[in-house]
Parts: structure tokens; sequence; C-alpha cells
């Protein structure tokens, strides 16, 4: 690397200020792309569920996702990688377009006005009213609930569980090869994230399909090739057909589960990279949050589901990433995974669901944050943690929360404590139960 292009560089992303230099964020980009790369093999797996193409699918997903990292990197100049959230695509394709019955285009339509809202709270005063409004338990419960969402797909995925006629679900036949080498997936990954290994979800991954290969589970069909065409996904959304009343359920979810779980993410990051200044001030947070609500808008016209920060940015960081110059480095190495098509067919559903469980569970360590000295804030809380599976919707999830909140509140005679946003969500939510 030339002199003149590393002071491009320390100019810039301004390095020497936040006391890094190049070659710090170039491996810290590393490090962060290693440790989220697993979504560019889970998410084509989700979306073709859905009925999208999977080549198509997995493009957008590393194209929405490299524009993200571009978006943060240069405009926020935050070292946060970005990528199609998950949960969000386990519910897109499970229940807006398996249980709900639209197709993947609305779903698709949906997204990008929940984006479209996000990118208007994220410039207004909106997001403070929005964040004081809604109380920080089900702001918790919602992430929670979202984990076992994803987790309990993932067990049916790898076929560790499974229907039953007599008990609904039931444990399934572990003496077959897919359900043992998903248990050891999981085993595996959680035993390098025990012990800090960068891209412990993506190496369980692979050491599955490969096992998988070996054993004739899995069909060789190479490892590099042209990039999949993804006109098949490219501009398909209906926005038309979101606007349906039905949908706003739908729409709230989105922006809901994107807007608390971004803030938090952003937040904690923060911190860790040393964006916060002595009076407690974030760093160009709120460029952070508009480069972040508008990568959902770029990601639901390439095809994708709400595009989210990552929390686990947090390896790059803690390999001295501090500047955007390290999520320039994601973006990038995004942009040449579209070249790895051919393996990203070849993971089979098995070793994708050892890390939708380890991620399920990581996503749970929000409940020891809950009040659990206050009743009236936590049954509402864990009514939605435990609803969101259970109705295998996150939207009725989220309904069933605010209108137990309330429901509750007023029983103890605490309706002072009800803000007007919780008010109003409730009674839409609850007027949606009625009527539709």
């Amino acid at each position: 690397m030339t002199d003149k292009i590393i002071t491009f560089l320390e100019r810039r992303f301004r390095l020497a200020e936040h006391g890094t230099e190049v070659r710090t964020e170039l491996l810290a980009g590393c490090t962060t792309f290693v440790t989220m790369a697993y979504i560019i093999f889970v998410n084509p797996q989700m979306m073709a569920a859905a009925g999208i193409d999977q080549g198509a699918s997995f493009v957008a997903t590393c194209l929405a996702s490299a524009l993200a990292c571009l978006i943060m990197g240069l405009y926020a100049n935050w070292p946060v990688g970005l990528a199609p959230g998950m949960g969000m695509n386990a519910f897109f394709t499970y229940t807006v377009v398996g249980s709900l019955g639209y197709s993947w285009q609305v779903g698709l339509g949906a997204v990008f006005l929940s984006g479209v809202l996000f990118v208007i709270i994220s410039v207004t005063r909106l997001r403070r009213w929005m964040l004081n409004s809604i109380p920080m338990n089900l702001r918790l419960a919602m992430g929670c609930g979202v984990g076992l969402f994803i987790g309990f797909i993932g067990l049916q995925n790898g076929g560790i569980v499974v229907a039953s006629p007599a008990t609904i679900l039931t444990l399934g036949d572990l003496t077959r090869p897919e359900p043992m080498l998903a248990g050891v997936g999981f085993l595996l990954i959680a035993g390098l994230g025990v012990r800090g290994v960068p891209g412990a979800i993506l190496l369980g991954i692979l050491a599955v399909t490969c096992a998988g290969l070996f054993a004739g589970l899995v069909t060789w069909q190479g490892l590099v090739s042209a990039p999949p065409d993804m006109a098949a996904t490219f501009l398909q959304l209906d926005i038309a057909g979101a606007l349906d009343v039905g949908m706003i359920s739908v729409i709230a979810a989105f922006l809901f589960v994107n807007l608390f779980d971004t803030t938090g993410t952003l937040m904690g990051v923060a911190h860790r990279a040393g964006l916060v200044d002595g009076q407690g001030t974030v760093r160009n947070l709120d460029r952070a949050l508009k480069a972040d609500s508008s990568s959902s808008v770029v990601g639901a016209c390439l095809g994708c589901t709400p595009v989210t920060s990552y929390v686990e940015s947090v390896a790059g960081i803690a390999g001295g990433g501090r500047t955007g110059l390290t999520a320039v480095v994601v973006g990038i190495l995004f942009l040449l995974a579209i070249f790895l098509a051919p393996l990203a067919r070849m993971v089979p559903e098995f070793a994708t669901s050892g890390a939708l469980v380890f991620v399920a569970l990581l996503m749970l360590g929000g409940m020891r944050d809950l009040a659990w000295d206050d009743a009236t804030e936590l049954l509402p809380a864990l009514l939605t943690i435990v609803a969101i599976p259970l109705t295998f919707s996150i939207a009725d999830g989220i309904a069933v929360g605010f209108i137990t909140y309330v429901s509750v509140k007023l029983a103890s005679g605490k309706h002072r404590e009800i803000s007007a946003g919780v008010w109003f969500l409730a009674l839409i939510f609850l007027a949606r139960f009625i009527f539709i």
C-alpha cells in the first residue's frame, strides 16, 4: 500500500484522532466479516423457503450488506458491519408468507415501508419519543422472543424437533445423520464461541457442510463462479399490496424490532469503540442511525429483509477497529463474496441449524435486564417472549405484549405509567385482533 493511499485513508477516516492505524483497521474489518459472514449462507436459505430464487437472494444479501457497510463507514465513520437481520428473515418467510399467505413481493413492500418509517424516525424527534414511550421491558422482550423464534426454526430445520399428532411437537430421530450433524454443529459452534474464536459460527457451518459432503448428504457444486442473475428480486417489491390493513401489524413488527435492535446494538458498540465522550454524548449517533435505517430501504429494493447493524462488529472492535474504514473493509469483502454462490447453494439446512440455535441463545441474554421485581412490567414481557415463538409470529407476540401491558397496569391501578405511545399501539393491535 503506497504512502499516498495511507495518507488519504488517515485523513478520510481520521485514524490518528481515533488512536488507530490502517493495518489495524484492515485486520479489524476482516475479523468482523468472518464473524458475520454466516448470513450469506443462512439468509438465502430462509428466503428460498418463501419462494424467492436462492441465487438471486444470495447476490441480494451480499450487495445489500456491502452497500450498508459502505454507507455506515463512509457517512457515519463507525466500525459497524450490517447485513439482513436474523429473526426478521424468519418472520418474513414463515409468518408473513407462510402463515399469513402474502406473496414475498408484498412482504418486501412491507419491509420497504417499515424502512421508510425508520428513516423518518431517525431524522426527526420521533426517535426520542418512540424510544421513551415504549417500556424497556417490552423492548427487551421483543429481542428475546425473536431469539426463541429463530431457535425454534433452527431446531426444526435440523430435524431435532418434529411435528407430533399427539403432543404437537416431539424430539426427532437423533439416529438419522442430519439431526446428528445439526447437533454436532451446534456443539462445535458453542465450543468455539466460548473460546472466543473469531468466525465460530462460519467455521461450524463449513465444518458440518464438509461432513455432509463426505457422508454423501451434500452434492459438490464448486466454490467459485460468476454471480447469479438477481433480476428475480431486484425492484420486485409490491408496495401497493403492502398497504393492506392487515399488514399494519407486520410493518409495525419490522419497524419496532429493527429500531430497538439497532439502537441497542449501536449504543453497545459505541461504548466499546470509544465513541462516547466524557459527557455521555455518542459521536455521530444520528448519522449511524440514518445509515442503518436507509440500508433497510435499499435492501428491500434489492430483495432483502431489514438490514441492521450486527453485534458481531464487537469482534472487530476488540481487534482495534475504531473508524469507518473497518466497515468499508467489511463491505468490500461482502462484494467479493458474491463469487461464492456455488458454496452457498451447497450448504444444507442441517448445517445452518446449529448456527440459528446458537444465535438464538445469545439473544436471550436480554432477559437478565428485565424488571424481575415489578410484576406489572415483568408479566407482559414474559408473555411477549413466550407468545412470539408459540404463535409463530413476531407481530402477534408483540401485539399480545402491548395489550397485556395496558391491561395489567389498569388492573393494578398504575394507569398513569402507561405512555400515550403504548396506549395508541395497544388499541391498534386490539382493533386488529377484533376486526381483521
